[in-house]
């Protein structure tokens, strides 16, 4: 009969470091989606807001206020979805497209209200 060898443990913390890169890759993309949608959500809401201004301000001056929210919304790169006059304030909801990573397919929304001082 031959003796038992020893066990060798060479490798095993190879195997720890790339579990734990992995992991760690794993961790960073879910980072990165998030803040890829925080930043969508706060370009849908800037333009929602600069829309309705713009919007309302037209309509101040006598003009039609969807046209002129359409554009500021178009030129701060959403999609005008609605625009509603309501009791003397303008109502307008924009939309931006989201952050394709990961599998997400969510376009994120943002809505704003302006009327006369």
């Amino acid at each position: 009969m031959s003796a038992a060898r020893p066990r060798d443990e060479t490798g095993a913390a190879t195997l720890l470091v790339v579990a734990m890169a992995g992991v760690l890759l794993m961790v960073g993309s879910a980072l990165g989606v998030v803040q890829a949608m925080v930043v969508a959500h706060r370009k849908a809401q800037a333009a929602a807001d600069l829309s309705a201004l713009a919007g309302a301000a037209a309509r101040a001056q006598g003009q039609e206020p969807c046209p002129a929210a359409e554009t500021v919304a178009r030129r701060n790169g959403a999609q005008l979805v609605r625009c509603q006059e309501s009791a003397g304030d303008l109502i307008v909801e924009v939309v931006v497209t989201g952050p394709r990573w990961l599998g997400q397919q969510g376009d994120l929304t943002a809505e704003a209200r302006a009327g006369p001082a």
